[in-house]
């Protein structure tokens, strides 16, 4: 008997069928992974399963018996336990409060902050974090901390179904390896694993079954998770025969005056003496290890944290480090690894996303000209292929890749000659990964200047002219990336010797 049962689900939302008919089985003990490409209703299942949405049609069993969701309170009393890529804790509280929100150890209507405590800490200690403390906030904790938290609550209700949504997205390489063995106890006890990941490496490592969703729709189910190739995986979520992901790239860029020169940039504590140049057209990809300073570098680049010495010129002229107005001036855009917290304003239309850096331009006698924003900002979505192509939707409603295409939209109405790419995938789907590898390459083949960071090395490699590799700070290798092999990268990397 499966633990959990899913038939014919349906969920509309104004002008959206975000689920049509989906399908899902999961039996006790095992990891079934959840593939689909963006937009393909993997959040909005998610959300049904937590009983934050409710279904239109179709039913659920646990255990084989009919259940109703109408609340995430009825999924946690059932044993169904969330935790969402985007974490939802509340930053100003201590690890222990966050572990027993809404359920909190209390008698006669006190909190009992000590027995809290203690079983925060030996939640902690299972997932082999023993240092992080009960009594600290959670907000001073790293990315990856905060991950463990958001786990450790999760354990705390004694959950039977665990869904993962992209876990691994902060964390390093330990830390995943960790996660995994915390996984295989749980699945070992029994508990089964809802395990959702763009990274299909992962799906290998500790996925037992496969359900593929594609437009809100069941697609392939039951599939073997070490087994089925992943040529077979990815035709399914994408309805079509991907050869390959990295498309022929354009033929290069002239070696003239460099677009973007940083010299000996140098922020204490974060990195140190940090020089490259990059070309019009050119792809400078930055490889490294989590904490090695890459975000840093890019943000130091665009002005939004100031450089304790170095410099930044675009064509020749020297910025003042610390100023984004200047920075975006000069021609420099970012689109930041926190596109949600970072990059977007997650509440307004996608138009005044879109227009953000430009909207001098459509000022005329202190009134916005809405027609022109509207063709312009439209023209861009239709570009990158953004679904909807609205720029009337708000920006919250759309799909992370959609919503990453929003930010590159910006700094193509902005026309910028220098664009900073910090994890421009992170949290998308094969088939929107190509559509976005071919932006970049196009992009570089107008002109433009783009370094890029990413996690993933060969993303780097296949995307860059030329890769920086990155450890503690300091640039130990700049090579073409041609010819270079991703264990060369991972040499300098986790060796530290310079190539």
């Amino acid at each position: 008997m499966s633990l959990l049962s899913v038939r014919g689900i349906v969920k509309t939302f104004p002008g959206v069928r975000a689920l049509d008919g989906v399908d899902l089985d999961v039996e006790p003990g095992e990891v079934h992974c959840l593939l689909g490409q963006n937009g393909a209703g993997k959040s909005t299942l998610i959300k049904v399963l937590a009983g934050a949405h409710q279904p239109d049609t179709g039913e659920i069993t646990w255990r084989g018996e009919p259940v109703t969701l109408g609340s995430p309170v009825d999924a946690l009393r059932l044993g169904i336990a969330t935790m969402y890529q985007e974490l939802d804790l509340v930053p100003g509280l201590s690890v222990a409060d966050n572990i027993f929100l809404g359920h909190e150890r209390a008698r006669f209507g006190f909190t009992r902050i000590s027995q809290a405590r203690d079983e925060a800490a030996r939640l902690m200690a299972r997932l082999g974090h023993p240092d992080i403390r009960p009594s600290t906030e959670v907000g001073k904790l790293s990315a990856a901390g905060q991950q463990l938290v958001s786990m450790a609550r999760a354990l705390a209700h004694d959950a039977r179904l665990l869904v993962m949504d992209e876990p691994t997205a902060a964390l390093a390489g330990e830390e995943v390896d960790n996660l995994f063995r915390i996984v295989g106890e749980l699945t070992a006890d029994g508990v089964a694993v809802v395990y959702i990941s763009h990274r299909l490496e992962e799906l290998r490592r500790i996925g037992h079954r496969v359900t593929v969703l594609k437009d809100g729709r069941t697609v392939g189910t039951g599939l073997d998770a070490r087994e089925t190739p992943t040529a077979d995986l990815v035709a399914l979520m994408a309805g079509r025969k991907v050869e390959t992901v990295f498309g022929p790239r354009h033929e290069g860029h002239a070696k003239t005056t460099p677009v973007l020169e940083v010299a000996d940039l140098t922020r204490n504590g974060e990195f140190e003496d940090v020089s490259f140049t990059v070309h019009a057209g050119e792809v400078v990809g930055i490889a490294g290890l989590v904490g090695s300073g890459r975000s840093e570098i890019l943000e130091t680049i665009f002005g939004a944290r100031k450089a304790d010495r170095g410099t930044v010129a675009v064509q020749g002229k020297p910025l003042g480090t610390g100023n984004v107005r200047a920075a975006v001036k000069a021609g420099i855009g970012l689109a930041p690894e926190e596109r949600k917290s970072q990059g977007l304003l997650l509440d307004l239309p996608v138009v005044h996303n879109v227009t953000l850096a430009s909207l001098g331009r459509y000022a005329k006698f202190g009134f916005s000209e809405r027609g022109r924003e509207l063709d312009d900002a439209g023209a861009s979505l239709r570009r990158l292929d953004l679904r909807p192509a609205d720029p009337r939707r708000i920006v919250r409603t759309l799909s992370g890749g959609n919503q990453q295409k929003a930010v590159l939209a910006r700094w193509l109405v902005r026309g910028c000659r220098v664009l900073l790419l910090d994890e421009p995938t992170r949290g998308v789907d094969v088939g929107a990964r190509a559509e976005l590898y071919r932006l970049i390459d196009e992009l570089a083949a107008t002109g433009v200047a783009i370094v890029l960071v990413s996690s993933e090395i060969p993303e780097v490699l296949g995307l860059s002219d030329r890769v920086l590799v990155l450890r503690e700070g300091r640039v130990l290798a700049d090579r073409p990336s041609a010819g270079l092999t991703e264990a060369e990268v991972l040499d300098v990397i986790l060796e530290g010797s310079a190539a």
